[in-house]
């Protein structure tokens, strides 16, 4: 058994769509979250930016004697971050290997959507697993810039008119493309699966990245017989932005409110 906390980072707010996961797959966990909140969105950054920023966030969590960490973001998931994991001491994980290995699993006619920030479509990563697991896979792209300010600003109902309609018009060319699976591929998305699912229609299945990389941290765990074996763990939020807002609207995330217990920091002081 192992009762030190497991760290999980992402740029804003759509990390703790995979927090949340991860309290309903081992309850007993610790689990402290980093949301860098004065910098998001990190999708329009360049790689050498989100790995530098990356790198920030992982040495903020070793501070506090995390067992594991999870990068529950696809921009960083998919720039960089399998060459520098290896310089850190614990098990780090990102999205997108998880998610990729569901969609290969869910596609049963081979063509697999992908949507994502600007940094994460440019980026071949998703490609090469995808690849890697099906080598006669079609993949086809597209990056939605706007769905994380959308999901950020509350604007997440699936009668919202602006979502919607933003949607539309970002999804037109995979529903053309006749994909049957569609990784969601910024943990931001899960909060807009209802829209999502509604545009590209019944057949297509949708992954979750944030709930996949949960699932294979918690396999991974047990295998290592790191769980931690006890009843409820404790919970601890930190932002680098008002913790206010974040108080606010982290409940859209999680289904409760946490007021109180989220703290600011500075990520760069210390570099």
């Amino acid at each position: 058994m192992d009762i030190r906390p497991i760290g999980v980072f992402d740029s804003g707010l759509g990390g703790l769509t995979c927090v949340k996961r991860l309290m309903e797959l081992m309850p007993g966990e610790d689990i402290i979250y980093l949301g860098d909140t004065g910098r998001v969105p990190y999708g329009g950054r360049s790689r050498e930016t989100i790995i530098k920023y990356a790198r920030q966030d992982i040495d903020f969590l070793l501070r506090h004697d995390i067992k594991a960490v999870v990068a529950a973001c696809g921009t960083v998931s998919t720039n960089g971050l399998e060459e520098i994991a290896g310089d850190y001491p614990i098990p780090v994980f990102g999205v997108a290997d998880a998610a990729a290995e569901a969609a290969v699993s869910a596609t049963k006619n081979g063509k697999i959507g992908l949507i994502g920030t600007k940094a994460s479509i440019r980026s071949t990563a998703y490609d090469e697993k995808l690849l890697r697991l099906m080598p006669e896979v079609q993949i086809h792209k597209t990056a939605c810039p706007l769905f994380v300010p959308l999901v950020e600003e509350g604007r997440t109902g699936e009668d919202d008119p602006v979502l919607s309609l933003v949607a539309e018009q970002y999804l037109a060319d995979l529903r053309d493309a006749g994909v049957d699976t569609l990784i969601l591929g910024c943990t931001h998305y899960p909060l807009i699966a209802g829209t999502v699912g509604r545009i590209m229609g019944p057949r297509v299945t949708l992954i979750d990245p944030g709930a996949q990389a949960a699932a294979k941290l918690r396999r991974e765990l047990y295998k290592l017989g790191g769980l931690a074996d006890r009843e409820k763990g404790a919970y601890s939020y930190f932002v680098t932005d008002s913790a206010e807002d974040f108080a606010r609207t982290a409940s859209l995330f999680l289904g409760f409110r946490i007021e109180g217990s989220v703290k600011r920091v500075s990520l760069e002081e210390r570099q």
